[in-house]
């Protein structure tokens, strides 16, 4: 019978070898050699083993780092270079080996931590509406949206994506904008209003005339904009090369001044190989692989390496405000009774009974609250779903009416009317969302929707002010009294409003003119570009979109807000050991290079003392888990 954990296992194997053949191909060549050198005593079979494995796995690392350097990149690389080159030339095989595993293994670690793609643009691109359906004058055709034109007359059905951006035609429409504003309540929208694709129909049919192609469209917009904040964000200096820019000359010189004070050119690959900076070379992918599995201890996915470096480095973060700050989901903030005969209590009883039959957003959040308050709910007789976003049905011989402004103007007596205007003088309706109430025909209230913010965002701001964050603030796509409600409750002192995704793109980068390193955190599709043209995005992966997580660089698993101060907080603890690390090896490796460009340390000693200094830059490193 074979054995399943043998199989899974020879996999492993065989991917190891694939993905990275140099750092395994280094340990079989020096396993070998010194076989043959210590135990076997062939040693002029081990030396050319070795010589062979040097040059066969030197070759890669010094052709890639000569084509680095000829694109402007001088990193750690070029001290192990000069090292493995110098080993071949004097035909010192074994410390040159040493230094070929150390730098390819050092790069599969950070290679095997970091291997995570982002795939937002065919995450953007899966979610985008495919199909629209025409009107003819035999009926209705199915067509892929990309053959929509200007001027064709769609029918948009209930739960259907919107095409392509148009204007409504022959109904009113209730249409959940939440994918590109990021706003959770549905709108009204009437005839000659405009709707946008990838917006959701969460009413009855409507109607509509295109206006755009898909391809010029609010979707595809969107998916442009993702597409050049990705290709327009720079590349990231990583933390060994800033320190390696000053290293590398330095060690050139120390390896000439062994050359003169001792006339041996072994003196030279002596400096080299204990001056190849493993703490560069291992400290930090080590410091970041750590920090990246204690943040996933805490339910915050990080895709790259870099991400982490930046997000302890943050000088500002930005936040959306609905599903990142608040819930993002409505919840009942007030109900009005019209008089004295039924209280809240009651008009919501009545209310939550018949919402017990509704497929609206808004009717889930009745129920839960009438259910929470007043305990079981009668359920409604004669029931009806109205044209125009409301319903009615009976409750224990009430007639009762539930619904938007325009279901009342339309089916209930001028009464009605005064009441709404009278409402509205009362309280600011800007931004909420009202559903009105009438009993047998008469005005019984009114049911006030809005947003909640997160309890536990004050105190998330405040952790993070006290990590050094300079500047927080606020990107909505609601209006600016809302907005200003909301920042004030957060602790937030800057805020923009009625803003678009592309608006909100323009904010991030004129603030990275500002900063040199900013925080987006977001959870809509609406924030995706904002997150990809930010330092690090955050995305709010518990019920935020799988667009907004993929165009991040990070990802919070749990609906906790205040994971984005655990995060920073991580990120700074993993740079403060990275650099410990690195400040330490370095040291050592400025006094082995000391003592050998004197002539005492031979080349293969050398190369074993860089394998202890490695073992403690790793161990330290470490510490960042």
């Amino acid at each position: 019978m074979i054995n399943n954990n043998n199989i899974i296992s020879s996999h492993k194997i065989i991917t190891l070898v694939k993905n990275y053949p140099i750092p395994v191909f280094a340990i079989i060549g020096l396993l070998a050699g010194s076989i043959l050198q210590w135990t076997l005593n062939q040693h002029e079979l081990g030396r050319w083993v070795w010589f062979i494995t040097l040059v066969v796995g030197g070759t890669p690392i010094i052709w890639q780092t000569v084509r680095g350097m000829l694109h402007r990149h001088f990193a750690s690389d070029i001290v192990a270079l000069l090292a493995i080159v110098t080993a071949i030339l004097l035909n010192d095989a074994f410390p040159g080996l040493v230094i070929v595993l150390m730098q390819s293994g050092g790069k599969a670690l950070e290679d095997h931590a970091f291997k995570r793609a982002s795939s937002s643009l065919d995450a953007l691109l899966a979610r985008s509406p495919q199909l629209a359906h025409r009107k003819k004058d035999h009926g209705l055709e199915e067509i892929n949206v990309t053959d929509v034109r200007v001027g064709d007359l769609l029918l948009v059905r209930p739960g259907d994506l919107i095409p392509v951006d148009g204007e409504i035609t022959n109904e009113q429409a209730e249409i959940d904008e939440s994918a590109l504003t990021g706003e959770p309540l549905p709108k009204i929208k009437k005839i000659g209003e405009q709707v946008f694709s990838g917006t959701i129909n969460v009413g009855n049919a409507f109607e509509m005339r295109s206006d755009k192609i898909s391809g010029e469209s609010q979707y595809a917009r969107i998916v442009h904009l993702v597409r050049k904040a990705q290709q327009e964000k720079a590349p990231i200096q990583r933390l060994a090369d800033r320190y390696a820019v000053w290293f590398t000359p330095i060690t050139i010189g120390i390896s000439g001044l062994g050359w003169l004070l001792t006339h041996n050119v072994e003196t030279i690959l002596s400096v080299l190989v204990v001056a190849t900076p493993c703490s560069l070379i291992f400290a930090t992918p080590v410091a970041i692989i750590s920090g990246i599995n204690k943040a996933a201890k805490s339910g915050i996915i990080i895709k790259t390496g870099s991400a982490i470096e930046q997000v302890g480095k943050a000088q500002v973060v930005v936040f959306d405000k609905t599903g990142t700050i608040t819930f993002g989901t409505p919840i009942v903030e007030k109900i009005i009774s019209a008089n004295k005969i039924n209280s809240g209590d009651d008009l919501l009883r009545k209310v939550a009974s018949v919402e017990q039959l509704s497929s609206h957003p808004a009717a889930s959040v009745l129920v839960k609250k009438g259910q929470e308050i007043c305990g079981k709910l009668p359920i409604p007789t004669n029931f009806h779903e109205l044209a125009g976003a409301g319903v009615d049905g009976d409750v224990e011989g009430e007639h009762i009416v539930i619904g938007s402004q325009n279901v009342f103007e339309n089916f209930v007596d001028a009464g009605f009317a005064e009441y709404i205007h009278e409402v509205k003088k009362q309280i600011n309706a800007e931004g909420k969302m009202l559903a009105f109430v009438s009993i047998n025909n008469k005005p019984a209230g009114v049911i006030v929707f809005g947003d909640e913010i997160r309890p536990d965002v004050n105190l998330m701001i405040k952790h993070i002010q006290k990590l050094g964050i300079k500047k927080t603030i606020m990107l909505t796509g609601d209006n600016i009294d809302n907005a200003k409600n909301i920042a004030q409750q957060a602790g937030i002192t800057d805020f923009e409003a009625n803003l678009l995704p592309e608006q909100k793109v323009i904010v991030v980068k004129r603030l990275r003119q500002e900063f040199e390193n900013v925080v987006m955190v977001g959870d809509g599709i609406n924030d995706a570009p904002a997150l990809a043209a930010s330092t690090v995005g955050v995305a709010m992966g518990a019920h935020g979109t799988a667009i907004s997580a993929e165009a991040a660089d990070m990802v919070l698993l749990v609906d906790d807000i205040s994971k984005v101060s655990k995060v920073i907080e991580i990120g700074q603890k993993t740079i403060q050991i990275a650099k410990q690390s690195i400040f330490v090896g370095l040291g050592v490796s400025f006094v082995f290079m000391a003592i050998a460009s004197l002539g005492y340390i031979p080349p293969a000693i050398g190369a074993l003392l860089q394998e202890v200094l490695d073992v403690s830059v790793i161990l330290n490193a470490l510490r960042a888990r």
